[in-house]
């Protein structure tokens, strides 16, 4: 995608779409908004671009609704195959929307995947899961442990397991940062690149950290899961990693999974080849050097 001028992307964002593979999926991107070709041509210049006859598994469109309100709070709407995903929102939040939405459709359609609501990262072909609620610094984990740490981002909010396989499918996309964290990467990853901070969202202020090149190149690469590990950030506390039971571990993993009731039989399967291979843990941390340490660590804790 870097092949393309800002002035040739943004007409493609403007007029046909901008056609993306981006891990397993083809995305075409709609968007007359200037704010969406700064951060697309900031983030995804290592992402393949498709052919016009390439089959694309989400249709997206940023749309300013016709009001009159358009000339005072301008807003966008999100479309999905001309569906709305959202209800208009402020025009400046459109890129963060491109994001979120584009992670609907994935966790809501992409049902030969179990998808569970978690980081997850490969180092040496073995993968460790994070699924944490907003808020346990999950993502600022993530950035450091892919900027920093060693290890292969595949994706910042969605672990796939291939349902037959039991594998980990790499959706290596932006990560994305929050509040304070946005700082906290900056100081802590200097050579990453961040998008420019979007104020006042529902999330609050939120800036999209690109996914390393390595990250994008290796998307086809899946890994075996190996660990399963609940992050919690906590100020001032102590770096602790305690053992989970499986049986814990597993509704834990359920109930961050996004489709685990709609597969049956086949999510119940697909969860519990995952418990059987992977370590289950709860990691509290303060300190990312400590963090990082950790997670170095892990080989010592392989079933």
């Amino acid at each position: 995608m870097a092949s393309l001028s800002p002035g040739a992307l943004h007409a493609r964002l403007a007029g046909p779409g901008l056609r993306l593979r981006t891990g397993r999926f083809g995305v075409c991107l709609q968007a007359d908004v200037a704010s969406v070709t700064a951060g697309i041509g900031q983030l995804y210049g290592d992402y393949p671009l498709l052919d016009e006859a390439d089959f694309t598994d989400f249709n997206l469109k940023l749309v300013r609704p016709l009001s009159p309100r358009r000339w005072l709070r301008p807003q966008v709407r999100l479309e999905c195959d001309g569906y709305d995903v959202y209800q208009p929102m402020p025009l400046q939040h459109a890129f963060p929307i491109f994001e979120w939405g584009l992670n609907w459709c994935v966790s809501g359609r992409a049902h030969r995947y179990l998808i569970v609501h978690a980081a997850v990262l490969e180092r040496g072909g073995r993968a460790v899961i994070l699924p944490a609620p907003p808020g346990s610094g999950k993502s600022t984990l993530t950035a450091a442990l892919a900027g920093k740490g060693g290890w292969r981002l595949l994706s910042d909010e969605l672990t796939m397991i291939d349902l037959e396989s039991g594998l980990v499918v790499p959706n290596p996309r932006p990560i994305s940062l929050k509040n304070a964290s946005i700082d906290i990467i900056r100081a802590y990853v200097p050579d990453a690149v961040l998008s420019e901070p979007v104020r006042d969202t529902q999330k609050g202020t939120v800036a999209h950290m690109r996914a390393p090149g390595q990250a994008v190149q290796r998307a086809g690469d899946s890994a075996i899961p190996a660990w399963i590990v609940f992050p919690h950030y906590q100020a001032g506390a102590a770096t602790t990693l305690e053992a989970l039971p499986r049986a814990a571990t597993f509704m834990e993993l359920a109930g961050n999974s996004f489709n685990y009731s709609i597969l049956g039989a086949a999510g119940f399967d697909a969860l519990g080849r995952v418990i059987e291979a992977a370590a289950g843990f709860r990691f509290r941390y303060s300190a990312l050097d400590e963090a990082l340490d950790t997670f170095a660590r892990l080989d010592d804790f392989i079933r």
